[in-house]
């Protein structure tokens, strides 16, 4: 610590050129700062200001100190600042962009917001690839491996695509064995809004992608729709499997083609690496990383 306070009187004199302003703001005598800075140079073994009787100039080995400091100080305020933080109540505007499945997750989101009720939620959905920095926001939910490395990280989890249908609907077509037996089958397709390409079932065999002989019966832009009308018999629909736990375990849906859908994809919050883990960041990440995912 009094390495950190010569520190700070050398700062505070550096930016006052003078030790006697420099102790009016640090509250001690000028001849206490004087005796701080005199004291860091004979450790340091160099001078670090060029002293007259009016005024201090920095030396070259001063200048490149100066800049250092000020980093080493402004981390320890940033430590500071954190921990004090962890000891208030999480509050403030909290805004979080997600993906268009990320409408799952309300009931989730409800407990969170019921938990902390003095944070201020703004959700944003979209499966557009937004600038978390850019376009201002605490933290993203994304799919994906992270590409930006402005951005911090944590792993949500992952899920996989199933190939869902009720009951129902498989007395009337039989159950596909093969990804060609989907021939005739009603699709109820996904079309991304933001680039207007239906999703494409990701079915493989020996790795390879296999085209998929589907009708499309009905096409949409949000994730519920789909759910509701294969569990009303009107087709196939290929979502993540997190989307109809649920309803796989009630029987209202059933999965088939499950070995020709090995990919998983990951789920990952990121927020800037440059923004201190406010109280309502913080809780916000362990929420996500921790719950979201919970059945």
């Amino acid at each position: 610590m009094d390495s950190l306070g010569a520190l700070s009187a050398f700062v505070q004199a550096a930016d006052a050129r003078g030790f006697t302003e420099a102790g009016r703001k640090l509250g001690v005598s000028p001849s206490a700062v004087s005796k701080a800075v005199g004291r860091l140079e004979e450790r340091l073994g160099v001078r670090l200001f060029h002293r007259s009787t009016r005024t201090i100039t920095l030396t070259a080995e001063g200048s490149c100190f100066l800049e250092r400091c000020r980093r080493i100080l402004c981390e320890m305020e940033a430590a500071e600042t954190e921990l004090t933080q962890t000891q208030t109540e999480p509050q403030g505007k909290l805004r979080v962009s997600m993906p268009s499945m990320g409408i799952l997750f309300m009931p989730k989101f409800a407990a969170f917001k019921r938990h902390f009720p003095r944070i201020e939620m703004e959700l944003d959905f979209s499966d557009r690839l937004v600038d978390v920095i850019d376009e201002g926001f605490d933290a993203v939910i994304r799919t994906g491996e992270p590409a930006d490395s402005r951005l911090m990280v944590r792993r949500i989890g992952s899920y996989r695509k199933v190939l869902v249908g009720s009951p129902a609907y498989f007395e009337q077509t039989g159950f596909p064995k093969q990804p060609e037996d989907l021939a005739g089958h009603a699709g109820l397709l996904y079309r991304y809004a933001t680039t207007g390409k239906l999703d494409r079932w990701p079915l493989r065999r020996d790795g390879e992608l296999v085209d998929v002989p589907i009708q499309n019966s009905v096409v949409m832009n949000t994730l519920e729709p789909q759910i509701s009308l294969a569990e009303q018999g009107l087709g196939l629909a290929c979502i993540p499997d997190l989307a109809v736990r649920r309803q796989l375990r009630a029987g209202t849906l059933v999965s088939v083609l499950d070995d020709f859908l090995p990919d998983t994809t990951l789920l990952n919050v990121l927020w800037p690496s440059s923004r201190n883990l406010s109280p309502k960041l913080r809780v916000f990440v362990d929420f996500a990383v921790e719950d979201m995912l919970d059945p």
